[in-house]
This record gives C-alpha cells, sequence and structure tokens, in this order.
C-alpha cells in the first residue's frame, strides 16, 4: 500500500485558504496527480487544506472524506522562551528543545512536564489511533512496532493536511520522536511524501518513505517553491522569518 501525505499549498492563514501563489502550486499538483491512481482521498477539515484538495478532486471527478484527526496538530504550551502568551507544541527554538534529552526519544517527549501540562500526549494519542484505524480499514493492522498484512494490496491512500500534522503521522509509522521531524524537516507547502508497504517476509509490513516533501509539480509552472515553514537562513535576512 502506498500513501501519499500532501502538505496545503501556500496558505492565507487569516482567512484560512490560499493566496494567489497557493492557487497556482494547488493547479500545478492537481495536473500532476492526475496521473496517479489514487484509490481514497481525504482531507483536513481546514479551509487551506481542503481548497488545495479542491482542484486534485474536481479534476479527477473525486470526492474526499473529512477527517477531523488531519487538521493542523492544534496543541499550544508554555514554550520556555515565550512568557506573553502559549505557543504551538511542535516549534521551539532550536537551543531549547534539543537540551532536553527526551525529546530525541519517542517513547519520552510526552513525559517532559511542559508537554504534560498542555496535553500534547492527549492529542497525540488521538491521532496516532485515528490513523492506526484507517490504515487497519485498508488492511494493516499496528502490531507493536510494525504492521500485520491482514490484506496486503497495493492500493493508494493520499490525505491533504498540513507540516505539524504531517511529522506526527510519520513519527507513528516511522517510529521515532516527532519533536525530531517538526525541527530537522521542512515540506514545503504544496509538496507530497510518499512511503509505501514492505512486506519482506508475509504477512509483515513496515511502511518506508520513498521520497520526502516532492515539489517536482510546480517545475513545470515555472513556479518557485514557497518559502512558508522556513525561517531565515542566516539572521541578516531581513525579509524572511526569524520566529
Amino acid at each position: 500500500m502506498r500513501l501519499l501525505i500532501i502538505r496545503h499549498a501556500d496558505p492565507d492563514y487569516v482567512n484560512d485558504t490560499l493566496t494567489e501563489k497557493g492557487r497556482r502550486e494547488a493547479e500545478l499538483l492537481a495536473e500532476k496527480l492526475a496521473s496517479v491512481p489514487i484509490d481514497s482521498f481525504y482531507v483536513s477539515p481546514l479551509g487551506r487544506a481542503r481548497d488545495t484538495a479542491s482542484m486534485t478532486l474536481e479534476r479527477m471527478g473525486r470526492t474526499a472524506e473529512v477527517k477531523d484527526w488531519l487538521m493542523e496538530f492544534p496543541v499550544e504550551i508554555n514554550r520556555p522562551d515565550c512568557t506573553d502568551r502559549k505557543r504551538i507544541a511542535w516549534d521551539w527554538l532550536p537551543q531549547d528543545w534539543t537540551n532536553v534529552p527526551e525529546f530525541f526519544n519517542r517513547k519520552e517527549w510526552l513525559s517532559v512536564p511542559v508537554m504534560k501540562e498542555g496535553n500534547v500526549d492527549i492529542e497525540y494519542e488521538k491521532v496516532i489511533e485515528a490513523f492506526d484505524r484507517l490504515i487497519a480499514d485498508h488492511g494493516y493492522v499496528r502490531d507493536g512496532d510494525i504492521y500485520r498484512a491482514v490484506k496486503p494490496n497495493k492500493d493508494t491512500l493520499a490525505f491533504f493536511c498540513h507540516f505539524g500534522l504531517e511529522c506526527v503521522l510519520l513519527s507513528r509509522l516511522m517510529n521515532v520522536s516527532p519533536m525530531i521531524l517538526w525541527h530537522h524537516t521542512c515540506a514545503a507547502p504544496s509538496s507530497v511524501t510518499s512511503l509505501i508497504t514492505e512486506e519482506r517476509r508475509e504477512g509483515t509490513a513496515s511502511f518506508r518513505m520513498n521520497y520526502f516533501g516532492d515539489t517536482s509539480h510546480l517545475i513545470p509552472g515555472n513556479e518557485e517553491p514557497s518559502f512558508s515553514a522556513r525561517f531565515c537562513e542566516v539572521w541578516t535576512d531581513t525579509d524572511s522569518r526569524h520566529d
């Protein structure tokens, strides 16, 4: 089975939709995906994800099932460097999160006090449990850190969602702490990440990533990948985000 995890196109966060650039990205994405045999579509309830998916769905004459758990991972915490307001749980300064050894451990990262206080563990479990149920419905049942191939297949499932949520799903499939993915990867808007099952012994499967954050669909339209989700390359880049 193949999973396509697709980040929404360049966002207009204020209005929860897409920018003009985002619409161009979504149109180019639709052209690329139209040639891919996709069996099932799932989409976040948020406007920017649904607007991105809509162009592919319209082109292919398909519909998507809305899943609330695919919305951007919403939990907020008291980030150590912020005293005036809470911040999303998955955006930390490097000098802060790397000083917490538990954050590198997939079983201990949720036990860090600031995460417990923000009920990050509860929200994380909700997402991965819902994800596991859906994957089981498609023939692969979670069993410890691998999957039982109850009904092995070559179906393709597409998920239109968000970067923070994407890393939660990947952390489950790859058995790693999402803190590493949140801070050391960047999936540009409209990018596609692909994972395919490997059943090297009959009945036992795992998911292996064969590409991450692919934006090759933008090339035919001479559209540069959006900078959204990245921060300044060097401190003196005054026209880029610093925080």
